[in-house]
C-alpha cells in the first residue's frame, strides 16, 4: 500500500526477569537438539504484570519517544495472541483508559502472531484516510504463563517470552527517533489455517481438549493429513512474497535495503525456512534478534523496528538506510514492512 509520509515510532517493555535455557536444559523442559535449534539464550517473564499492564508501559515509553500527547491519540489498536488476564473484556480499552488516551478508540486486534502488522495495516489505512484525526497508537503484549502455556514445549520450534511492544504512527514530519514508512504489504492464505485447529470438533470452552495450549497437537494432527514439507514450502513462498512486494512498492528498486529481520523463531527456522524465502528476494542479509526475548507472540515486528531505531544500536539504521521487517502468523498471514531512517 501507498504510505504517503506517514513515520513510525516504536517501543518495548520487557520484565526484568527471565528463564534461561540452561536451566531449562537442566529441568528437562527443552532437549539439548532443540536448544541447539533455536539459540536462544533467555526468555523474558514476568512473575507480577499482565500482557495489558505491560502494554501500558510500552505505550508510554512510545508515546514519549514520538513525542506525542496520549490525549491526542486518535485510536488504540492493542494486538495478542494469548490470555490478557480476564474472560469476558476488552484489554484494548483497558491500555488506553491507562495510558491517557481517553479520547482514542480503542480496538483489539486478534490474528494471532501477525497483530502488530494487522494494526499498523488498520493504522495506517486510518491515516490516509484522516490523517487530520491524530496518530495511531498500537501496542502488543503477551504474557506465556503456566498452568495455561508452556512457553518451552507448547509449540514445535518455538520459546514464546512475556513482553509488551508500542509504536505511535503518525503523518507528516517524522520526529526524531522514528522511522518513514516506506512500504507494508500484507498477503493471507486462510485454509492454512487448521494447522492450528482441532479437527474433530469445536470446544465450548477454553481448555477442554488439554490443561494447557497444546499447538504441538494441532500441528501435528495438520502434518499427518497435508505433510509437513508442502506445509513448510508455502510458508517460504508466502515470505517471499509478501517480501518481494514490500520492496517493489518502496521503490527500492536495485537498492538493497541494509538487513531483514525476521521473526523471533530461532536459528533453525531462520535458517531454514526464512534464509532461503528471503534471498529469493533481495541479497539483503537477515537477522534474527531473539536471543534474549524469544517469540513476543504478536510482538517481534515493532520490537524488531526499536532496535532499527535504537540509537547507537547495533541494528540502528544509519540516515537514508533502509531495512525490512517480516511478520507472520497463524491463520496464516504474512506482513513485510519497509523503513527508512530519514536523512
Amino acid at each position: 500500500m501507498s504510505t504517503g509520509r506517514m513515520w513510525i515510532a516504536a517501543a518495548e517493555w520487557l520484565p526484568s526477569t527471565a528463564a534461561k535455557t540452561v536451566d531449562a536444559l537442566a529441568a528437562g523442559r527443552v532437549t539439548a537438539q532443540e536448544a541447539e535449534a533455536m539459540g536462544y539464550e533467555q526468555l523474558p517473564v514476568s512473575h507480577d504484570l499482565s500482557a495489558p499492564q505491560m502494554a501500558v508501559r510500552a505505550a508510554r515509553r512510545a508515546l514519549e519517544r514520538a513525542g506525542v500527547s496520549a490525549g491526542g491519540v486518535a485510536a488504540v489498536l492493542h494486538a495478542w495472541t494469548y490470555y490478557q488476564g480476564h474472560d469476558f473484556w476488552s484489554p484494548a480499552h483497558y491500555v488506553a483508559a491507562e495510558a491517557g488516551a481517553h479520547g482514542a478508540v480503542p480496538t483489539g486486534i486478534q490474528q494471532m502472531c501477525n497483530g502488530a502488522g494487522a494494526a499498523l495495516r488498520l493504522a495506517l489505512h486510518q491515516l490516509a484516510a484522516s490523517p487530520a484525526a491524530g496518530p495511531v497508537l498500537i501496542t502488543t503484549a503477551d504474557r506465556f504463563a503456566r498452568p495455561g502455556f508452556d512457553r518451552w514445549g507448547g509449540d514445535y520450534g518455538v520459546w514464546y517470552g512475556d513482553g509488551a511492544t508500542a509504536a505511535v504512527v503518525g503523518t507528516g514530519h517524522a520526529p526524531e527517533g522514528a522511522l518513514t514508512v516506506r512500504a507494508l504489504h500484507t498477503r493471507a492464505v486462510p485454509v492454512l489455517e487448521s494447522a492450528h485447529r482441532d479437527a474433530a470438533t469445536f470446544h465450548a470452552a477454553p481448555h477442554l481438549a488439554s490443561a494447557a495450549v497444546d499447538v504441538r497437537r494441532t500441528k501435528k494432527a495438520y502434518f499427518g493429513v497435508h505433510g509437513k514439507e508442502p506445509f513448510l514450502d508455502r510458508l517460504g513462498r508466502e515470505t517471499t512474497a509478501a517480501l518481494a512486494a514490500a520492496l517493489a512498492e518502496a521503490g527500492a528498486g536495485t537498492r538493497e535495503p541494509r538487513c531483514v529481520l525476521l521473526p523471533r523463531l530461532g536459528a533453525a527456522t531462520a535458517r531454514d525456512v526464512y534464509g532461503p524465502a528471503v534471498a529469493r528476494a533481495t541479497g539483503a542479509p537477515t537477522a534474527d534478534l531473539g536471543e534474549r526475548t524469544g517469540h513476543l507472540g504478536a510482538g517481534d515486528l515493532l520490537s524488531n523496528l526499536a532496535a532499527l531505531a535504537a540509537p547507537g544500536g547495533p541494528h540502528a539504521l544509519e540516515p537514508g538506510e533502509r531495512a525490512a521487517v517480516l511478520s507472520a502468523g497463524a491463520g496464516f498471514t504474512w506482513s513485510t514492512l519497509v523503513v527508512q531512517r530519514p536523512t
